[in-house]
Formats: structure tokens, sequence, C-alpha cells
């Protein structure tokens, strides 16, 4: 039997009915059932609306004068006793109520006359032309123009810095070796050649169709990030000419005053890490400066309600936003825990807290936060303060805050002992649920997702190989071995998933199932974009232990570069590994030139270039000096000795004001101490105890010991920033 069909009323078939005749004549004195029954539903309707609308009717009480109004919530109402009218104001009680009085007349009388001074502005300008008017709006805009270039141009104070050690040299003895690194350069001035020629100004290059290239990651500006992230590689390798072009370009073209929306974990590392060590390594002040003004257009990110940043940020209105893919609009793990090297050499050098506080305060809150077991979830709701999907990884959305908390504490001269212990214990845990054995015996770092283990590693987490390494020193005697060992196995496996490619360029991703060891398997994850992980854990794992195969891992992958991605207008990805005969993406990455030329080029110099104990490379390659504790000179001349007598009498006044720029110093009680010397004292104090101080604000011993660290230091043989001193160092 068949079911009929659902047909709509007004399409069936219904019987007419017989009624009969009817039983009331046609005009009718009485309703049917079905008229009442709607006469019934429009009165119900209509009363209904009439007690609705009662509830949106106006509050007379409000109706009130402006000025009144505004004078019951700023004037402090005096109680009027027992008697008063309005019971439930609040009120301010004291012993002095006359006093109360006079001051609640004087604030009535103050807005009386601020609000006739507004009427009577405001008549006058009623009274002006349209060109008056329109005039005075330009001046007035002139003049907010004018003070911001003050504010922009307004000298940094001056700060001891850090002797620098290694910024050139590392020329190898053997030749073979020599010949090599004078290859790395070549493939470094073709690249930088051909970006000057077709990209110049623009974030990247297309070397096929030899234009210029940007991401959203940069916004709609055109900010000239190759220039800014090679800059560093240039100075190392000793391209002064490309170097000083750079820098003219970035004199005169680098504003950060423009409408456009950038990711703040991507312009902190290139940008801000690049100009920073380019002015630690140059002396150059304008990296400086544009480092702070970068900084600055950063913070508004940071106005979320958990102090966790937004991952984008506009840098003309500082509205921030997070990417809408992130697990409901989180912030990522790698993004907001990929800030505290750039930010503590900012506080560092301008004398500004603001930023050490900004990363500190994202350290303690995630101090606080329960991990499922011990792992650090990749996303973290700025609004709510909660973690994300619960998916782990060491390589993409979690590989650099691993990374930094190790750097932080190399950076602070191994002060930094919170950090090294956030380091440890979470690499305790990586190890115990990340780290496995594939049957082919590969060691890998695979990714956690709701519980599970996906057996796949990517590019980006090539690195930990060369972290492992790195951190093995104060791991302790009995793990320093260990993670020296499980580095190697890293740069190991990473190896083979270069070797196992018909080009030997490592895969985006390669997974570990079943037969399946090293090897991409989808389409989407075969292609290479000039990475520089694996060559940045072979050059780590030489430094510690000059096993040669490092080097000839590293030629092996120079090679291939060179065969497959060098083309004419500069160096491009390949969008498969796999294939003899490779199409090219033409993208020409700013971090090829920041980072994987740098690496390949330490890699055959060397160990006297940049040293690891006096350098510490940020996510981008980019060096900054660890702030040795008694290793800094001082910008200006050392203090005299009626300073030092003062000091030595009377001590210090530790008074901190960190939130106006270049104030937060300390105060010497009878005759100043050099702002320079008070600046890193302040600093240096409160960031080798984490803030240890007293409730009252003052400082403790750490700042004392470190003034007399500096005094020890100061040699006016040692001090830079003489334009002589920047001259020899350019021409070499």
């Amino acid at each position: 039997m068949t079911t009929p069909a659902l047909l709509p009323l007004s399409g069936r078939r219904i019987p007419p009915l017989n009624l009969g005749p009817p039983s009331f004549p046609h005009h009718r004195a009485t309703l049917r059932l079905s008229e009442k029954f709607i006469l019934l539903l429009i009165l119900s309707a209509f009363i209904t609306l009439c007690f609705g609308a009662f509830f949106f009717l106006p509050d007379s009480s409000k109706h009130k004068r402006f000025d009144l109004g505004l004078e019951d919530v700023l004037i402090p109402h005096v109680d009027a006793g027992k008697g008063a009218k309005n019971p439930g104001v609040f009120l301010i009680h004291g012993p002095d109520e006359h006093r109360h009085r006079e001051e609640e007349e004087r604030l009535r009388n103050k807005i009386r006359a601020d609000h006739e001074k507004a009427l009577e502005e405001a008549k006058e300008k009623l009274r002006k032309s349209r060109e008056e008017i329109r005039a005075e709006i330009q001046t007035e805009k002139n003049k907010v123009v004018q003070e911001m270039k003050i504010k922009e141009n307004k000298p940094l104070p001056p700060v001891p810095v850090p002797n620098l050690v290694g910024i050139s040299g590392g020329d190898p003895e053997d030749n073979d070796i020599r010949e090599k690194r004078e290859k790395i350069k070549e493939m470094m001035k073709h690249a930088w050649d051909n970006y000057r020629t077709y990209g110049w100004g623009h974030n990247e290059l297309r070397p096929i169709a030899r234009k210029g290239h940007s991401t959203n990651i940069f916004g709609s500006s055109q900010m000239g990030a190759t220039i800014v992230d090679a800059l560093d590689t240039l100075y190392i390798m000793g391209l002064h000419a490309e170097f000083l072009d750079g820098q003219k370009w970035i004199e005169d073209n680098l504003d950060f005053s423009v409408n456009s929306e950038v990711s703040v974990f991507e312009v902190n590392i290139r940008f801000i890490g690049g100009l920073l060590a380019a002015y630690y390594l140059s002396g150059e002040e304008i990296f400086k400066i544009k480092a702070v003004q970068l900084a600055e257009k950063l913070l508004p990110a940071f106005n979320t309600p958990t102090g966790i940043p937004w991952a984008m940020v506009n840098l003309k209105s500082g509205v921030g936003r997070n990417w809408g893919w992130a697990s409901a609009g989180s912030s990522i793990l790698a993004e907001f825990g990929t800030l505290h090297m750039e930010f503590v050499h900012l506080s560092y050098l301008t004398g500004d807290l603001i930023y050490y506080k900004k990363v500190m305060h994202i350290r303690k809150l995630l101090q606080k936060m329960d991990r499922p077991n011990g792992l650090y979830p990749n996303y973290l709701n700025p609004r709510t303060g909660r973690w994300g999907q619960y998916h782990t990884s060491v390589g993409g959305l979690g590989d650099s805050f691993y990374e930094y908390l190790l750097k932080a504490w190399l950076m602070s001269d191994k002060t930094d002992h919170e950090a090294r212990k956030m380091y440890d214990d979470a690499i305790e845990a990586i190890e115990k649920h990340l780290i496995k054995k594939s049957r082919g015996g590969l060691i890998f770092i695979g990714e956690w997702k709701n519980g599970h283990l996906e057996k796949k590693m990517g590019h980006l987490a090539c690195f930990a190989g060369g972290m492992f390494a790195l951190g093995a020193d104060g791991s302790g005697t009995d793990k320093a071995g260990h993670y020296l060992e499980l580095g190697a196995e890293i740069a190991r496996t990473c190896h083979e998933s270069y070797d196992r490619t018909a080009l030997k360029l490592g895969p985006e991703s390669f997974k570990f199932d079943g037969a399946v060891e090293a090897v991409a398997v989808r389409q989407a994850e075969k292609y290479y974009i000039l990475r520089p992980e694996v060559i940045e854990t072979y050059w780590y794992l030489w430094r510690f232990t000059h096993d040669p195969r490092y080097r000839q891992w590293g030629w092996e992958a120079a090679l291939a570069i060179e065969k497959y991605c060098r083309v004419s207008g500069g160096f491009s990805g390949v969008k498969d590994v796999y294939s003899s005969t490779p199409t090219h993406d033409d993208v020409q990455q700013s971090f090829f030139l920041a980072e994987t030329l740098k690496y390949l080029y330490l890699l055959f110099s060397g160990d006297d270039l940049l040293p690891l104990d006096h350098w510490v490379f940020n996510t981008e390659a980019h060096p900054l000096p660890v702030l040795h504790l008694a290793n800094t000179t001082l910008s200006e001349s050392c203090y005299t000795a009626e300073e030092r007598i003062h000091h030595q009498e009377d001590g210090l006044t530790e008074h901190i004001h960190p939130e106006v720029p270049g104030e937060g110093k300390l105060k010497n009680k009878k005759s100043g101490i050099s702002g320079a010397i008070m600046t890193v004292m302040n600093f240096k104090g409160l960031w080798q105890h984490h803030f240890q101080h007293d409730d009252d604000g003052r400082l403790g011993e750490p700042a004392l010991q470190y003034c007399q660290a500096v005094e020890a230091s100061c040699d006016p043989g040692c001090i830079r920033g003489t334009e002589a001193q920047r001259e020899l160092r350019v021409t070499g």
C-alpha cells in the first residue's frame, strides 16, 4: 500500500459537506464561533501591546538638566542626617562636614563655569565662517602631526651597551670550508641583488615574475620586510655596501603610521628582532629608534581582558583581532609566547619597563593554568583565559614558545631560573607524550590532538634538534648527555626526510605510519618553501659536537637549493620535492635571507663568529646579545668620582616610574648617577630576580650589585657611539 503524498491544504480534494438549510437567517445578529475567536485574539493582542509599551515609556525622573545630572555623578554629597530626602544616595561621611560642603560647592561652581565656557566657545565657533573653521581644523591637524613627529624623534635615554664579541671574523682555516662559505655568500648576494632590482621596498620578491610580493601577515603596506630581515645577514657576511643601501631605505621610507593590519608575532620576530640585531651589530641609532616606534604600535594588541595579545593589530587604529580559524578566535601559543626576547631588550634599551611587564604577565598567567598531561595546548582564548582546542605540537602553532623559554634563560646570563624551570617541565611532558621511535628506529616528535598522538612531524619541528642541544647545558649532569643525544637523533630523522626525496630537500611535513617513515603522503605536504629549521639544527649540533657530518648534511642541502630553487631572478620554493621536474611557487621568502642563508654561512664559519655564550638568536635567526651582569660599556662618560662618593655614602632611592617612558630609573639621593647606569641598574635588578622587590616598590640588593658591576666594567676606551667608530665598523 502506498502512502498518499502530503499536499498543501489548498491542493487537496475535499468532498463537499451537505449541511442542510441554514438554521439562522442571512442577516444574523450573532457571530459565529470562529469570528468570536478572531475578535478575541485581536483584542488580546491589543491589550498585550498596550501593557508592554508601558515598560518602554520614558522615565520622567531622568529628565533632568544635563549639568545637574553630571553633578550627581561627579560631586560627593554630604550626609544630611536622618531626614535626608535621598537616603539611597552614596554619601561621604567624615568628621569635617563643613569642609566637604565647601568642596561640593567648589565642584558645582567649576562644573557650571566649564559648562558656560563650553557654550560660549560653541557660540563663538558658530559666528565664524566656514573657511575660518576649516582653517582652524587644519591648524589643529598640523599641530597633532608635529607633536607626533617630535615624539617619534625624541632621543632615547643612553644605556650601557653590552661588550659585543664576535660580530665579525670566523674565517675558516680549511680552504675547502672557506670556498663553501664563499659560495653561501654568493647565494646571498644573488638573492639580495635581485630583490634590490625587482622588489625593492616590497615585503618579498616573486623571482620568476620579477616583481614584488606580500602576504596578509604584513598587511596592505609595503614595509620592506626583506630589507629589515636581511640586514644582519648582510652585516655578518661583510656585504657592507648592501647593508648601507638597506639602512638608507629604512631611514627614508620605513613608516609604521599606516592604516595596515599586521601579525603581531611576525612583525615582532622579523622587524623588531631584525632592527635590534642591526642596531647591536652596527651601532646605528636609527635601527633602535625604528624598533621602539614599531613596538609602541604593537602595545594596543595587549588590550584584552586577560592581557594575552591579539594575533593581529592595526598599526594606525590599534584595533586588534584574532585569526578566524584559530579555535573559536583564540590566540596562538607560538605567537603570544614568542615576544619575550625582543621585549626584554626593548625595556633594556629604553628604560621603559612596560615591554618587560607585558611578557612577564603572559608568563605568570600561563604558570597559573592547568595543563592537560603537563602539555601546553596551542590555543588560548584572550577573552576568557581558557584553553581552546586540546592540540599540542612542537611544530607549527607551538614551536617557538618552548624555544623562547630556553632562550630567556640564556639571554639573562642564565639567571632567569623561572624560565628554565618552565622549559624543563615542558620538555619532560613533551618527551613523555610526543617523542616516539618509529619501527625503523627514527626518533620523531608527533602532535597531541584530543588525547591522541598523531604520528606526523612537520619541518618546523625540526628546529627542536638544535633546541635540545642548546638546552643540554643546564639540564643537570645526569641529563645533559641525554638531551644532546636526543638533539642528534632529531637531526638524523630530519636529514632522512630530506634524503628520501628526489630533490634532497625536505617536505613540509612527513608521516610515520606503518611502512611510511619520514615521507610526506598528502600532496599538500610535499612542498619546500626555503625553510631553515633543518639547517638550523645542523649548525647548533656542529657548534656543540664538531661532528663533520653536520657540515656535510648542510652542504648537501645548500647544493640542492642551488640546483632546484635558484632561478635567474632569485630563489623560489618548489611545490613537490618528490618530483624530479619540480614546479616553482615563485616566492622568495624573507626568512630565506634572514635564516636559511645565515645558518649555512655560520655552519661554514669558525666558532668565534657570534659565539653562543655571548649571543642568543631569536626565532628568525636575529642575534641579540646576552646581557651579562658585568659585560657592559657605557654609551656616555663614566660617572665622576664625586658621584661614586655619593653612591657609597648615601645609597640609592629606588623609586620607579615605569608608566613614563625613559623615567623608569633609580635616583641618587644627592647627585644623579648617570642616567644610563641608573636605567640598567633598575632594569637588571628587576630582571635578575624577576621583580623581587618589597611591597612598597623598593628594589633590594641585586640593583646595588649591578651598579658595582657596571662601575667595575666602565672603560672609556670601550665606549661606542662616535661617528668614527661607526665608520670603522661599516668599512671593516
